[in-house]
């Protein structure tokens, strides 16, 4: 299995996941950015033949015998080296996180943690994207448990099946439950354009009060409830007609 994050190798989230992954009993390997790259979603980075990933290993708190190795790169890079076989055996799963903040509505689009596992997915393994709330003090232990159990049902799942998990920040005992979540419009944030005083575009999240749905991840979370969604990647759609019409399009032309 391999351990990821877009916040970088020593954030404290990736160690806080790495640990409860070990309970499982599954072979562990970390490989993470060198520093935050949050935001980079499914990138890669510039690529090239004849360059190299710079590799570094590093010791993580708790993780005495588990390899951990620090990759110069957006995450998507550490799971596409980590799958062609870069940190040893190619891994069977993919877990990205703990981030801290979450990962909810169709911004996940952007989101390192999620793209770490959509990249993994591209790759034919599925993958477990997990992030918790912010607050004063994060209870990583609440996000790293129900990791554990999210992994429980879904290493008996079809290959490349994803799944995002957003927790609330608060003490296990004082969770609401989990339920499955529909993905909101929104995050808890949306970006705004604001003024420069060096008239360069600027840009900001802010909280948006939108009214969402009920059933929605970003909504869930607010009313204290651990929300899961199962997530797909880049896939082609059902058959549609556009082909034929641009092939009648030439004929009349041609």
């Amino acid at each position: 299995m391999l351990v990821t994050n877009d916040d970088g190798v020593m954030a404290p989230g990736i160690a806080a996941l790495a640990r409860a992954m070990v309970t499982t009993g599954n072979d562990i390997v970390v490989a993470a950015p060198h520093q935050d790259m949050t935001g980079f979603g499914a990138a890669i980075g510039a690529f090239h033949v004849d360059g190299s990933i710079d590799v570094k290993q590093v010791e993580l708190d708790g993780l005495v015998g588990v390899p951990c190795y620090s990759v110069t790169g957006p995450p998507a890079l550490a799971v596409m080296a980590a799958r062609l076989g870069g940190f040893g055996e190619p891994p069977e799963l993919v877990v990205s996180g703990i981030n801290p903040g979450a990962n909810t509505g169709r911004a996940t689009l952007h989101s390192g943690t999620v793209g770490a596992v959509l990249t993994g997915a591209n790759f034919g393994v599925s993958g477990l994207a997990v992030s918790i709330d912010l607050g004063d003090e994060l209870h990583w232990d609440t996000a790293g448990t129900l990791a554990v159990h999210a992994l429980e049902w879904l290493v008996e799942q079809p290959a490349k099946t994803v799944l995002n998990l957003n927790v609330p920040n608060v003490p296990i005992d004082a969770l609401r439950g989990v339920r499955w979540a529909r993905l909101a419009p929104f995050g808890t944030a949306r970006a705004h354009l604001v003024e420069s005083p060096s008239g360069a575009l600027q840009m900001e999240l802010r909280p948006h009060g939108e009214v969402l749905p009920a059933d929605s991840d970003t909504a869930l979370v607010r009313e204290g409830f651990a929300a899961i969604t199962s997530i797909v990647g880049i896939r082609a759609t059902d058959p549609i007609d556009v082909a034929d019409h641009i092939a009648a399009r030439l004929e009349r032309t041609g």
